[in-house]
């Protein structure tokens, strides 16, 4: 590792004693590449608590001086290309949060059991087909997420009531072919996702975790042929009820005394001869129940449809831009609304990779003046209502957020920033900021930091403009947007089975929003917009034929 090359930010850091550092994207990774991996003087910051290093596919390996920054709560080393972590991690004894997301890990070391303060542990996105044993000893665990591994099996002691503060697995996308009835010991588990894996039975013992709000077996091939049809729409209530009852079944066919059993033998004779009763009847029912709907209405069918106009500019910024109307969204029934900007938030932080990757925005289409146009401007220039505060320029938005960031920093005595202060660095190096214009010239979007309170949704918003950015791909922008309006629609779903109150902000009157199971209910009509060059010539189109394709299977898309 050649450490004769100096690095400012690690100098700078360590002349001011800083206990945060963020080092990521292209510029960081060319380093990387001509050093041969970190430069040993990132060893002697001491003082850091927050490391981050990302982005960044030269680097392969974490050199084992890590041991020495043992003040380190959060290390970040996410969407690199590291084969392994060293064992000496487990020296991090105040280490909170490890996320090692997005690399080509195989197997982690033992060392990671060794974390007793550990609370955030992010494997995802690699090449795992074991966990540790011993994960038990991390009794602070609160959320563990594995997914897009290798992983066919759980460790025993991963039920362990020592873990009786972790509240969220996520293992989809995996190879687990079994689920331990034993997960009824992890007693503050909210969220469970295990889905697209190898399951062919969920245990009734599930039903038993006291604190499940949410979980997903979709994508797996289950015995039970009404199980697989419920997990693949209904809500948790119901199927936790389902398997409560099953594991009931269950206890009076394998013990108890013999008219228990009798008596159960009964019962099941007597629920067989209602299923043939209801042998046409139930399949629709449930599949009645599971459905969602999503119309499109092609672009010719839209007399006053939002064209948006892509300046050559963007070309060298940030090039790729979809965008779509999405009505039938309703947001007025109690936490709608938060329901939804919450799934937008949790689409930031894993689909679009924190912003790294992709951008969303949300706009009130009543509020838009189109057409519209995806420019660049110089920092100056670019002036914006951003949400939540007043006019000014991107130099004056991003001086203000750099200084919020720092007086948070001195109010809760710590180095790692939230809200919009942790995408400033997305911005690093840029001559030129992406910005979207409406007809009058004012900007309604700067992604990847924020858009315009002009255009904020709110409870009364009837029709929503999305868009989505990226300097990655046009399909990464497709993707994030078919995953955007796929979670739309289960909200809606959700909205339309829950009776709730409308919101006391004086936007409804009336009784609460009735609780309506029909079609149209939940239904979602996605409206095409056309993006086109300079001249006029077509870009792309969203959504296209080829979009909205993912195999979601209680999903049906009527084009």
């Amino acid at each position: 590792m050649d450490v004769m090359e100096k690095w400012p930010e690690i100098e700078k850091a360590a002349a001011e004693k800083r206990r945060e550092l963020v080092l990521q994207g292209p510029a960081v990774d060319k380093k990387v590449s001509s050093c041969g991996g970190l430069p040993s003087s990132i060893y002697s910051l001491t003082l850091l608590n927050y490391l981050e290093v990302s982005q960044c596919p030269s680097l392969t390996e974490i050199h084992e001086d890590i041991q020495h920054l043992t003040n380190l709560q959060s290390l970040i080393l996410c969407r690199n290309k590291l084969a392994s972590v060293p064992d000496v991690i487990g020296s991090l004894k105040s280490l909170k949060v490890l996320d090692v997301s997005g690399n080509n890990i195989t197997a982690l070391p033992e060392g990671v059991t060794q974390l007793r303060e550990l609370n955030t542990l992010n494997v995802s996105c690699n090449r795992l087909e074991v966990l540790p044993e011993g994960l038990s000893r991390c009794t602070k665990l609160s959320s563990i997420n594995i997914s897009k591994n290798l992983i066919r099996r759980f460790p025993a002691d991963l039920y362990s009531e020592r873990l009786d503060l972790l509240s969220a697995l996520v293992a989809s996308d995996n190879c687990v072919e079994e689920l331990s009835g034993d997960i009824h010991r992890l007693p503050a588990l909210k969220v469970l996702d295990l889905s697209n894996n190898k399951l062919s039975e969920i245990p009734s013992g599930l039903s038993d975790c006291p604190k499940l709000k949410e979980i997903n077996f979709k994508g797996n091939k289950l015995n039970d042929k009404r199980l697989e049809k419920m997990v693949n729409g209904c809500q948790t209530k119901s199927i936790l009820d389902y398997l409560r009852g099953k594991g009931r079944g269950r206890q009076g066919e394998d013990g108890g005394d013999a008219d228990g059993g009798r008596n159960a033998d009964k019962k099941k004779r007597q629920q067989q001869r209602k299923k043939k009763e209801k042998v046409t009847e139930e399949p629709d029912e449930v599949e009645e129940l599971n459905k969602m709907v999503v119309r499109v209405l092609h672009v010719s069918d839209a007399p006053t449809a939002l064209t948006v106009t892509v300046s050559a500019e963007v070309k060298d910024v940030r090039p790729y831009l979809v965008c779509c109307i999405v009505g039938g969204m309703n947001l007025k029934p109690g936490n709608a609304l938060k329901r939804f900007l919450m799934a937008q938030t949790k689409l930031h932080e894993d689909l679009c990779g924190k912003r790294t990757i992709a951008t969303i925005a949300t706009h009130d289409v009543q509020l838009l003046k189109g057409p519209l146009t995806y420019d660049v401007k110089p920092p100056t220039q670019l002036k914006i209502v951003s949400l939540g505060r007043k006019e000014m320029t991107a130099v004056e938005l991003i001086r203000h957020l750099h200084l919020e960031a720092e007086e948070l920093r001195k109010q809760k005595k710590r180095q790692n920033v939230t809200g919009l202060h942790k995408y400033l660095q997305l911005l690093q190096g840029k001559s030129l900021y992406p910005c979207l214009v409406d007809a009058e010239g004012h900007v309604i979007s700067f992604p990847p930091i924020t858009n315009s309170e002009k255009t904020k949704i709110k409870k009364t918003t009837k029709e929503l403009f999305l868009e989505v950015t990226s300097a990655t791909s046009l399909q990464t922008c497709k993707d994030v947007m078919d995953a955007l309006i796929v979670k739309m629609a289960e909200l809606n779903k959700f909205t339309a089975e829950h009776q709730e109150e409308v919101g006391s902000d004086g936007e409804g009157d009336g009784p609460p929003e009735p609780t309506v199971s029909d079609e149209t209910s939940s239904q979602l009509v996605v409206q095409q917009v056309r993006t086109v060059d300079q001249d006029g010539n077509l870009k792309v189109v969203y959504p296209s034929k080829t979009d909205l394709s993912k195999d979601v299977s209680n999903l049906t898309v009527v084009w």
